[in-house]
This record gives structure tokens, sequence and C-alpha cells, in this order.
């Protein structure tokens, strides 16, 4: 069944309201529904004026969600943000919603949930620490210096 672009407009607001969405998502969307060109390009520039779709809103939001909730690194996050095709002036900003504070004490956490007590720490378990940081997204330099400091304690 085909929809009119009013229907589609009408069922996109329902899809944006659900969740924040990225452009990219809604032009997908807007695809599966048959639009294309100028037609998918108005519905989308109606969205965007009625406040359905915010890029920097979607960023800010993914963000949060990714750091406070799956516990992501700032690379692993922003590796994301581009892979959904955001702005780099929003995938700052977006950024910008981790507190470098609450990133450090997070990242150390993890650590520390990774690595046993000092007495039996050997250098393959901070091998693995390292490399399970480093896929959550996490800085190399900040690994380092978080394991340098597991060291010294």
């Amino acid at each position: 069944m085909l929809l009119t672009a009013d229907q589609a407009f009408e069922k996109l607001k329902k899809y944006c309201a659900y969740q924040e969405r990225c452009h990219t998502e809604v032009k997908q969307k807007l695809v599966r529904e048959g639009f294309r060109g100028a037609e998918a390009a108005q519905i989308l520039a109606e969205l965007i004026t009625d406040g359905f779709l915010n890029e920097e809103r979607f960023a800010r939001s993914f963000t949060r969600g990714k750091f406070r909730i799956k516990k992501w690194g700032r690379l692993k996050i922003q590796a994301a943000l581009k892979a959904k095709g955001v702005s780099p002036a929003c995938l700052k900003k977006g950024l910008s919603e981790i507190n470098d504070s609450e990133y450090l004490s997070t990242a150390s956490q993890l650590l520390k949930k990774l690595i046993p007590p000092p007495a039996k720490t050997n250098s393959l378990d901070r091998q693995k620490a390292f490399r399970s940081l480093r896929t959550r997204g996490f800085e190399p330099e900040l690994i380092s210096r978080l394991l340098g400091a597991e060291s010294a304690d």
C-alpha cells in the first residue's frame, strides 16, 4: 500500500517522537516508504521545522545514552555518530555531553572490574584489560595512564 505524503509525514512524526532519530535513519525510512527526491526532502524539511528531527539533539542524546548506559568511550561514540552521518559540528556538541571527571571515573571503574587484586595481576591480565577498554572506545593514552596508576597502588 502506497502512502501519501501527508500519511508518510504523520507516520514519521510518530517515528521521531518515539525516540530521537538522526537524519540518515529518517531518510532511510522515507526510501523504504517509497519517497525519494524533492518529495522526501520536503517531508524531511517539515519534520525539522516542526521540531521532530534535530541532529544536535540526537547527537547529545545518543552520546549520553551510550556513555552512561553502555559505558562506551569517546572514540566508539564518535565512530558510531560518524557512521550515522552526523555532521562534525553536531558530533562535537554531542561529545561535549561527557563530563571529563565522570569519564575518567567510568574508565577507572571498568578497569578495576577487569583486573584482579594486585598480587595476582600479570602482564596478560593487563593486556586483556587494555584490549577490553580499547574495544569500548577509550583512548589508549588514558588506558595506559590508568594502568600505570593501578600498578603504583
